[in-house]
């Protein structure tokens, strides 16, 4: 019973009213007689999985069954009493001692939808109860109005209001909706969640179902454990801490107003939905089409052509098909992360489409336009970033119409413009997706597609470079499998040769460096089989290359490793972030080089500008952070499973001595002394050197963020009110400088699990030099910087 529940959420109500009549009392006296009722029987069944949920802190299904006893409450199967303890409990959490924005969270949500089901029966038993839940809701809601503003869907950097026209977050959707509900004494119930059991009879003498006390076990950390180690505690990385802002994209008469009863229980039954049917996204579309049918009637407008068997409801009659594209796309652009993975989201809307084009599709495209016309509105650029991926996978057989090509270059409008076609590109092929576009679109000067299919450039290629004859020479030793030794050597010889020449280069190391890495890339640019089988054959000659000589130190080399393969694959910026991962993974280069990289050379090879970041950098530096933190938390594991096999040797050991001592009374006890382990020793160095690093990439990055926002101009003139008002006249320098401030934000709340871990150090380094400027830029910086690390 409780799987059923807990996998069908839709159908919580009708289960209910199966269990109320389960509670009828056989018509036969003699087989009621000492025999408990079956759905009591039921019950007790099912609060022990309730228990083992809850025991298991799995919150999603814990606040299902709450859902479900909350309507037995109503049913009059479940005592009041009973029903507010249980709510209380979780209210409580709430007071803990530094409780987690995730733990409280959930814990509300549990609350709060137990109480909008049942309110109007605990009202009547007791009026102080309800009031002091909704209270702690409130309570709660008021303490995490600083960060709330960092992860709006719309970003104006002037102000830090936490209320937006076409957005609401979640935990104020749902304390508008209790403070509505409890104003009306929780009349709008009956119009909001089906109560079929209200159709059948409760027995006069039935007794109701008292639950049990429960206490909500604490939080475990079971995601990282913790590690004795020199450097500070580890970060708990949970993709839920931070509020959550669901986009609006329809008027409440298109899709259901979330702040309403009606439309909060509409959107978190879709939202269930969506969840728990992640493994099959077949079977998901299928039940959000049909989802009508377990909602009250009148609710939702029927499909062209098909009877209307029901009046509309006023207030309601919406779009099924529009309020479940604005449900998933606020789902796949929750900020910092969405819960799901964006492909996810994506092809779930696919399935849709497939199931129902004609009514799917239309709302798929005002969906689009809305979106896009957000993009001149703040838009996030995070989520611009993401609206373009789905565009680009969605839409591939769009028929693109002439969009706003009078707009500056960087506006976000021709920014989507390009980043799309960039995808799509990818998806498909470039002769096919050009000839898509309007004529207008496809003049290389609108900047829209690249004037040539992306492809590799080998710069040495042209027989009129100085250096042809050169890297003819190293792609020979290549083309003959030659071993990488002998390639080293060469690459001496080609160094000599360099110094001698009449085209004597400025820096000979550099050079002959290029001259190889990019005859290498040349090698391997066919595929990426040929990609990894040249990388890990030529190994040994990349570490030469990377390291550091008479001309070069070891930074500078990496660096020049790092331009020749961001020079070679200009024309396909996508293989410069897959080139530049398989350099960190074979370790000739580490993520701090290449966030170093992303924001002092990306300029020098037309792929960004120095004094700003765009979304292909931003790519750069967060698979560099990511493969920086991966590193770390690998290591940590393998430390966990070292120190739990050397636990259990122990143990046997101990147990082994134990029995011998049994037989033997004479015999002493083993030294118990810990034997050093040199795996786990190891380990722990390793770790040291791994914490270091991440540190330093975290590091190098806000170093590169200060620099950029601190040295341009223009980032401080489009933080202003004035300025943003007047965004229309902006050029490209202001919309650059926008988009860079939108990245360091989505870097601050990303990544501020690992920022709070060493926020004393990293402020130190990269903010004490502005800690006593008033400068407003200066000031945006910090004030982003404290709200991700709940600093003051």
């Amino acid at each position: 019973m409780p799987s059923r529940v807990t996998e069908q959420p839709y159908k919580i109500p009708y289960y209910a009213a199966l269990v109320q009549l389960l509670h009828e009392p056989p018509t036969d006296a003699e087989d009621a007689e000492g025999k408990p009722l079956l759905g009591r029987l039921v019950l007790e069944d099912f609060w022990k999985g309730f228990q083992t949920y809850l025991d298991k802190l799995e919150w999603r299904e814990t606040r299902l069954c709450i859902q479900f006893f909350a309507h037995l409450t109503v049913a009059g199967i479940v005592s009041p009493d009973s029903m507010v303890s249980l709510l209380q409990a979780f209210t409580a959490v709430l007071d803990g001692f530094n409780v987690s924005h995730k733990r409280a969270k959930r814990a509300v949500l549990c609350a709060a939808e137990g109480l909008m089901i049942s309110g109007a029966n605990l009202k009547m038993y007791s009026s102080t109860n309800v009031i002091e839940i909704i209270n702690s809701v409130q309570a709660f809601s008021e303490t995490t109005n600083i960060p709330k503003w960092l992860v709006r869907p719309t970003s104006s950097l002037h102000t830090d209001a936490v209320t937006i026209e076409n957005g609401d977050e979640m935990i104020d959707t749902i304390l508008q909706t209790l403070q509505t509900l409890n104003d009306s004494d929780f009349a709008q119930v009956a119009d909001s969640f089906p109560q079929p059991y209200l159709a059948f009879t409760k027995p006069d003498d039935l007794a109701p179902f008292n639950l049990p006390l429960v206490l909500v076990p604490p939080e475990t950390d079971i995601e990282l454990d913790d590690v004795a180690t020199n450097t500070e505690e580890a970060a708990q990385i949970k993709k839920d801490e931070w509020p959550e802002y669901y986009l609006r994209l329809f008027d409440n008469e298109v899709s259901p107003n979330p702040n309403t009863p009606a439309g909060y229980a509409v959107r978190t039954a879709l939202l269930d939905i969506i969840s728990i049917f992640d493994v099959n996204r077949k079977e998901c579309a299928r039940l959000l089409l049909e989802y009508p049918k377990w909602n009250l009637p009148g609710a939702f407008k029927p499909k062209p052509g098909a009877p209307a068997d029901v009046e509309p409801v006023p207030g309601k009659y919406w779009q099924l098909e529009s309020t479940i594209l604005e449900i998933i796309l606020g789902s796949l652009l929750i900020l910092p992360e969405s819960s799901q993975r964006s492909i996810y989201y994506i092809s779930l809307i696919t399935e849709l489409c497939k199931l129902s084009p004609s009514t799917v599709g239309p709302a798929v495209g005002k969906s689009i336009r809305k979106l896009y016309a957000a993009l001149s509105e703040g838009l996030d650029v995070e989520a611009a970033r993401r609206f373009a991926e789905w565009f680009s996978i969605h839409m591939s057989n769009f028929g693109f119409q002439v969009p706003d090509l009078a707009l500056a270059v960087q506006h976000p409008k021709r920014t989507f413009m390009r980043r799309a076609v960039e995808f799509e590109i990818r998806l498909s092929y470039y002769d096919r997706i050009l000839k898509t576009l309007p004529e207008a679109m496809q003049s290389p000067e609108t900047l829209t597609i690249a004037e040539k299919a992306p492809g590799p450039y080998f710069e040495y290629d042209d027989p009129a470079n100085p250096h042809h004859e050169a890297a003819q020479g190293v792609l020979n030793f290549f083309r003959g499998r030659a071993k990488a030794e002998d390639v080293i050597d060469h690459r001496e010889t080609l160094r000599t040769t360099l110094e001698t020449s009449e085209d004597r280069p400025v820096n000979v190391d550099m050079t002959a460096n290029s001259i190889v890495i990019q005859s290498l890339l040349h090698i391997g640019s066919r595929s990426f089989s040929h990609l990894l089988n040249a990388i890990e054959r030529y190994l040994p000659l990349l570490r030469k290359v990377a390291g550091s000589s008479n001309s070069l130190t070891a930074t500078e080399a990496k660096a020049g490793v790092l331009t020749s393969v961001a020079v070679f694959w200009k024309n396909n910026p996508h293989m410069v972030g897959i080139v530049f991962d398989k350099l960190m993974q074979y370790q000739i280069v580490d993520p701090n080089d290449v966030v170093g990289w992303t924001f002092t050379n990306g300029a020098g090879v037309g792929l960004g500008s120095s004094s700003s970041l765009n979304a292909f950098e931003w790519g750069l530096v967060r698979g560099a952070l990511d493969k920086a933190n991966g590193r770390v938390l690998i290591a940590r594991r393998k430390i966990t499973a070292l120190r739990k096999e050397e636990d259990d040797t122990r143990a046997m050991a101990k147990a082994r001595a134990n029995e011998s001592m049994e037989v033997d009374a004479d015999a002493k006890p083993e030294d118990d002394t810990a034997v050093d382990n040199p795996a786990l020793t190891t380990t722990l160095k390793a770790l040291d050197s791994l914490t270091s690093e991440q540190k330093s990439g975290l590091s190098r990055t806000i170093d590169g963020f200060v620099t950029c926002l601190t040295q341009n101009s223009y980032a401080r003139t489009v933080i202003t009110e004035q300025a943003w008002h007047n965004r229309a006249n902006w050029d490209d320098d202001e919309w650059t400088a926008w988009e860079t401030w939108g990245w360091y934000r989505q870097f601050c709340r990303a990544y501020s699990p690992y920022l709070r871990e060493f926020s004393q150090t990293l402020y130190a380094v990269s903010f004490s030099k502005l800690e006593t400027s008033t400068d407003p830029a200066d000031e945006l910086l910090k004030k982003i910087w404290n709200a991700a690390t709940d600093s003051t």
